[in-house]
């Protein structure tokens, strides 16, 4: 049974039994505390929480997932991966245990004509919690499953929670037998590697404390209504399905495989270190191609550097294993043809998906050049110190600064008679990740401090935005923080975070700035609004201080937003939409939105490209933005269906979590967008929009920075006075400026070049005067000395050589100059073949002043170069040449 036929059965069995079916959420997780989606519950985490009612008691959903902690085992065994599929049934309230293990039952063992799995009951073992007799009569009493083959675990294995206080439980699992070739018998208690595990179910019926670990906590009671969370491997249980020996060799991780020996030649099977690289580039090709069809991109931090990092190991393995030109394409190919049967949306924007991962190994192609330069000169310097270990932290530099797998490095080094200090790499390596793991659990308890929002939630319900038709009115405050803590009352100066029932303020989101504004009470008292956010889906908070008289829970208030502000923003909003319009017409669908800010008179818009938008291209999309705003379109909104949106083609924004009902913005005929945020009625009221430039933000990502209306008159205001100073410079209308201007800077270039010409001449002519005045050290002719500061590295080496050759006849010879370049000591120093013979080798000699200098240098024993940082130690350097000199002959 094919993957896709798994999951199609998962979601029809459950909707058959009165479900609602959920769509899997993006890979970005709409959770502050994790980067990605890790677990099939995550959207559902609010439900679970109680920060939001559920749209259905029942619902079920095949969840993307991502786990990344163990992302250097991939590969090396078989049970690791990073991307995973998640199926959940899930209950809020409605049925629980014998539901829940009555469904999973029946789903499993009904045979595949009937719409199951079709697996055999006699090789299905259970595994509850020690004290969840409830569960374990059930299996036994109403299921029919033999005792012996249900056995009791501890809290480790058995318990679940988030790993914070609030919903826990026991849960019980399903484990499949697969005989004994995969090991002794006895059980999952015994054996998890013969019984694996396909189906998790969680029985949420607790509310636990604070503590560490999955077994140090206490349980506090009963939750008020008792939840179903389930979780399905669907590669688990696809491996059993399709009669394979692991995950790797079901079918949409083995075309990827298949594709890889096509490339590169080599046979899955064939070695153990080839499988290991057959098996990561698998994985994470495929994980790849998820998280770039989510939105992300790669990058240096977050979910763009986890990206980043499993693309370039996978493309680091292809070569590991042979390849030698660009192979993205062809197993990105794969991966989307495999995976679009589940996930449509990957053929849609195939061609996105290819740019930004096409992008990204032609930087990892590049960065491995660049990186390789810096191995040479860490190699060159270790060798020097007569060492033969590279240094733990050089290793670290370049996987962390260059992207460079430590096998890489290890490679390569020992290519050079050289080792690593692995020992310091992964001490280094470990620091990283314990720092990482200190802020991820800082940000876990930002749920505690959730817990005051929820409580104002549960009392009041959702904030009624009225923003969309008013700019002010009546409200009610419903609740009311000072320094983050809930609070009856607040007094004047005080710092006070504002819930109302109603409020024309919007809350910072989808790209735009939150209002400012005022909130009015019928007591006087006067609360100055700074911002708006929602730390809780549908509940508006307030943040500002009072002003004036005392704020008090429940009284009666006025609330006006900053007019002038608003305007403003809504003018950049309206703008952000035009430009993408524009954009995706003049580049293609591959020009998605990838972020954007909207704040009054500007606006900022980041969108996909591989390369540079020419300025003629952006000079182009101006002008039919500005076309667009003299046709006068009516800017209008809609709430209707998600599905219904994309059937009209209303574009949405990457990463962004939509509802069932949306809210559509249409400018015109000229463009569609579900959006939330405030705009303009006309685009006659933008009046005028000015693009100001783009730019690089990462890999595949560009920014475009803009003004609106007043601000972007301002501007072109401000140009045309120093057009006007120009002209008065220069002499000549404002046509002529670009000629002129190019004029006068190409006979400012001549000039350079005459000037430059006629200092090395100066240079050169000190030549002889250098030859005639060498020292003699022990029959060794040394010149050593300083030229003019400013003199080019270039003109340098041909003094040095000139010098070098002007010493008469076989007389051992070392020429060594110094000078002073952008602020930089520099030095070439050359040797004879006769100097050479006596042991004095340019490099050598370079090296030591180079290390005087503070830096490096290096060449061949004739000749070589260096440099530093410090050119005060120019005379110790020569110093140090000479000394070196002395002891070698």
């Amino acid at each position: 049974m094919e993957s896709a036929e798994i999951r199609r059965r998962w979601l029809s069995f459950f909707e058959e039994r009165g479900h609602a079916v959920v769509p899997s959420a993006s890979l970005i997780a709409d959770d502050p505390t994790l980067l990605l989606v890790n677990a099939g519950m995550v959207p559902f985490k609010p439900y679970f929480l109680g920060e939001t009612k559920p749209p259905a008691p029942r619902a079920t959903s095949v969840q993307k997932c991502v786990r990344t902690p163990d992302i250097e085992e991939v590969g090396k065994t078989t049970r690791h991966g990073t991307f995973f599929q998640m199926c959940g049934n899930f209950s809020f309230g409605d049925y629980f245990k014998e539901g829940a293990i009555k469904y999973a039952w029946e789903l499993l063992t009904s045979s595949v004509a009937d719409g199951g799995y079709g697996l055999e009951p006699e090789k299905l073992w259970i595994t509850v919690y020690l004290d969840d007799d409830e569960a374990e009569q059930i299996w036994r009493e109403k299921i029919g499953v033999p005792a012996e083959r249900i056995q009791r675990l501890g809290k480790k294995d058995n318990f679940w929670s988030m790993g914070v206080p609030g919903p826990c439980g026991p849960c019980s699992e399903i484990n499949y037998d697969r005989g004994p070739e995969f090991g002794v018998e006895g059980g999952p208690a015994v054996n998890d590697e013969r019984y694996v595990e396909i189906w998790n179910l969680v029985f949420m019926q607790y509310e636990r404390g604070a503590g560490d670990g999955k077994e140090d906590f206490p349980i506090l009671g009963d939750l008020p209504s008792k939840n179903i969370d389930t979780g399905l491997g669907l590669e688990r249980l696809a491996m059993i399905l399709q009669g394979v020996q692991n995950m790797y060799e079901t079918d949409t991780l083995r075309v990827v495989m298949d594709k890889a020996t096509e490339l590169t030649g080599v046979q899955y099977g064939a070695a153990q270190n080839t499988d290991v690289s057959m098996r990561v580039v698998a994985d994470h090709i495929r994980t790849s191609v998820m998280l770039i069809g989510d939105g992300v991109t790669p990058g240096n931090e977050g979910r763009g550097y986890v990206l980043r990092r499993i693309m370039r190991r996978a493309i680091r393995n292809m070569r590991l294993m042979g390849a030698t030109g660009p192979v993205v394409q062809d197993l990105v190919d794969v991966v989307i043809n495999t995976m679009g049967r589940q996930y449509p949306e990957l053929v849609t924007d195939r061609k996105r998906i290819e740019t930004v991962a096409l992008a990204e190994e032609a930087a990892f192609l590049k960065a491995v050049k660049g990186g390789t330069n810096i191995l040479d000169t860490a190699v060159t310097e270790t060798k020097a110190a007569g060492g033969t270990v590279l240094s733990g932290d050089k290793a670290f530099l370049l996987h962390d600064t260059w992207g460079f797998p430590i096998d890489l490095t290890l490679e390569m080094a020992a290519e050079q008679g050289l080792s690593v200090d692995e020992p310091g790499f992964r001490r280094l390596m470990q620091e990283q990740r314990d720092r990482a793991k200190a802020d991820a659990k800082a940000k876990k308890t930002g749920h505690a401090d959730m817990s005051a929002y929820r409580e104002i939630a549960d009392g009041s319900g959702a904030t009624e935005f009225t923003g969309y038709a008013t700019t002010q009115g009546e409200s009610t405050i419903v609740g009311l923080l000072v320094n983050g803590v809930s609070a009856p009352a607040a007094s004047e100066g005080d710092e006070v975070e504002v819930v109302l029932d109603r409020t024309p303020f919007y809350a910072e989101g989808g790209g735009q700035l939150a209002d400012q504004g005022r909130i009015k009470l019928d007591s006087g008292a006067v609360i100055v609004v700074r911002d708006v956010q929602q730390p809780v889906p549908g509940v508006s908070v307030h943040k500002g201080s009072v002003q004036v008289g005392e704020v008090t829970v429940g009284a009666s208030a006025y609330a006006a937003i900053d007019i002038n502000r608003r305007r403003a923003i809504a003018r950049a909003h309206s703008a952000t939409h035009l430009t993408h319009q524009a954009l995706r017409d003049a580049l293609g669908p591959t020009a998605a939105q990838a972020g954007s800010e909207n704040s009054p008179g500007r606006f900022r818009f980041d969108f996909g490209s591989p390369n540079a938008v020419p300025g003629t291209v952006l000079t182009d999309v101006e002008q039919k933005i500005n076309d667009v705003l003299s046709r006068e379109l009516d800017v209008t909104a809609e709430i209707m269906s998600i599905d219904e949106a994309k059937k009209q083609g209303a574009i949405a924004e990457f990463g962004e979590k939509y509802g069932e009902r949306v809210r559509v913005v249409t400018i015109g005929d000229f463009s569609k967008e579900l959006c939330g945020g405030t705009h303009v009625a006309n685009t006659a009221q933008l009046g005028l929009v000015k693009l100001l430039g783009e730019s690089s933000i990462g890999s595949g990502v560009r920014r475009v920075e803009a003004l609106v209306g007043v601000d972007a008159y301002n501007f072109l205001a401000k140009e045309h006075t120093v057009v006007a100073q120009l002209q008065e410079l220069v002499k000549g209308r404002p046509e002529e400026l670009p000629e002129k201007i190019a004029s006068m800077l190409g006979k400012l270039k001549d000039a350079e070049k005459e000037i430059e010409k006629f200092r090395a001449e100066k240079v050169l002519q000190a030549a002889a005067g250098l030859a005639a005045n060498a020292q003699d050290i022990h029959g060794v002719a040394l010149v050593v000395g300083t030229v003019p500061d400013g003199t080019g590295a270039d003109d340098l080496r041909k003094l040095v050589l000139d010098v070098r050759g002007r010493i008469q006849g076989d007389r051992p010879a070392v020429v060594a100059l110094f000078t002073t370049a952008n602020d930089r000591p520099l030095t070439v120093i050359a040797t004879n073949e006769a100097a050479r013979e006596r042991g004095l080798k340019a490099g050598d000699l370079v090296r030591t002043a180079a290390k005087t200098l503070g830096g490096g240098g290096g060449g061949k024993p004739d000749v070589a170069q260096g440099g530093g940082q410090n050119p005060a130690a120019i005379p110790e350097a020569i110093a140090a040449v000479e000394r070196l000199v002395v002891e070698t002959v």
